[in-house]
């Protein structure tokens, strides 16, 4: 049995015990039943994660994965392919908006090549992964082969093994690659049923022309490989991308070890949308950390049947939206953990 076989077996439910326990103390808080709204339920959630009824979070980390993709031959990005190594440079200069956000979070930022086309330097902050030098042009064929997409994946499952070792109890995750929101619209297309114009997006800021024939290249993307949406290695071999495997992977592997995924935007709910194929369990374990502007974001949300912490209409990836919402996973998790309960605040409880 392989990595991926055995984390998805090592997946299993919530604690439901320490979540029952979770809930009964914040019934007991010095506040109105359910005053505190999302935090309880994500505390509740956290307790069954950890598997403990008050979890205490340790530290941080978001993993960036880079890939380009040969779909960007079709015309589907504002910027040039170049871009991608350029932005990983930026990334491990500490210039771009993950770096500021991870550095006001007091997260770390893991930087993956999973499949950049140029060559990269050596950097401590690197971890060289590349699957390929980008994936083929899913236009006109599979992105990958499923070797490459298994690959990808187990490095991804490998990377969190690592961080949760090292001692991260919250996982965010983060991508880079010009063109990866055509691969993530063709998958919530495939995997959820949806009109390709429908969850097909602006991306990097194209016109509406530009959008209709990204529309356009999803769809023959779709016809050409027929991905079997029952099968979710099939839709990341045929529409998917080297970062988007390695991020699902990352999910798979994190909720393998009973740790939190925090997701980021567009590209990682393609990300979850593999690793939820792969396995349903796993979905116990997202924390969705924003509503992104991409239109198929929504579907891929409700497909999952997640709900965002924060609609900042942000669409830049890179991890920035789980940066964000890491302070409010753990203002959650300190709430339940720190607020005094009735009893032992002498403070009477509400009348019957």
């Amino acid at each position: 049995m392989g990595l991926l076989d055995r984390t998805i077996k090592a997946i299993g439910g919530l604690d439901e015990t320490a979540m029952a326990a979770a809930r009964q103390r914040q019934d007991t808080l010095t506040k109105p039943l359910g005053a505190l709204g999302r935090l309880e339920e994500v505390s509740i959630q956290l307790a069954g994660i950890l598997g403990t009824p008050i979890p205490r979070l340790g530290g941080r980390v978001i993993i960036l994965a880079a890939g380009d993709h040969g779909v960007a031959a079709e015309g589907v990005s504002a910027y040039p392919q170049e871009v991608t190594a350029q932005m990983v440079l930026n990334f491990l200069r500490g210039g771009a908006g993950i770096n500021v956000l991870a550095r006001q979070a007091g997260a770390k930022v893991v930087i993956v090549d999973a499949g950049v086309v140029g060559d990269l330097p050596e950097h401590p902050d690197l971890y060289s992964a590349k699957v390929g030098r980008g994936t083929n042009n899913m236009a006109k064929g599979p992105a990958m082969t499923r070797e490459e997409a298994i690959k990808a994946l187990e490095t991804g499952i490998a990377l969190a093994q690592r961080e949760i070792e090292g001692g991260a109890d919250l996982i965010g995750t983060g991508d880079m690659g010009i063109a990866n929101t055509t691969p993530s619209s063709a998958i919530v297309a495939a995997i959820s049923g949806k009109d390709p114009e429908v969850v097909t997006g602006r991306g990097t800021g194209i016109s509406d022309e530009a959008q209709r024939h990204k529309a356009a290249v999803v769809r023959r993307a779709l016809e050409v490989n027929h991905p079997d949406p029952s099968d979710a290695l099939d839709v990341l071999t045929k529409v998917g991308g080297f970062e988007i495997g390695v991020l699902a992977g990352v999910i798979l592997g994190t909720a393998a070890s009973r740790r939190v995924v925090v997701l980021d935007g567009f590209i990682s709910g393609a990300a979850a949308l593999i690793a939820h194929g792969l396995c349903p369990n796993g979905r116990d374990y997202f924390i969705a950390s924003h509503l992104s502007v991409e239109p198929g974001h929504q579907a891929m949300l409700a497909h999952l049947g997640l709900k965002p912490l924060l609609n900042l209409d942000l669409r830049l990836g890179e991890g920035t939206g789980g940066a964000l919402a890491m302070n409010i996973v753990e203002a959650a998790a300190r709430c339940l953990a720190e607020m005094a309960t009735f009893a032992d605040a002498g403070v009477s409880e509400k009348s019957e």
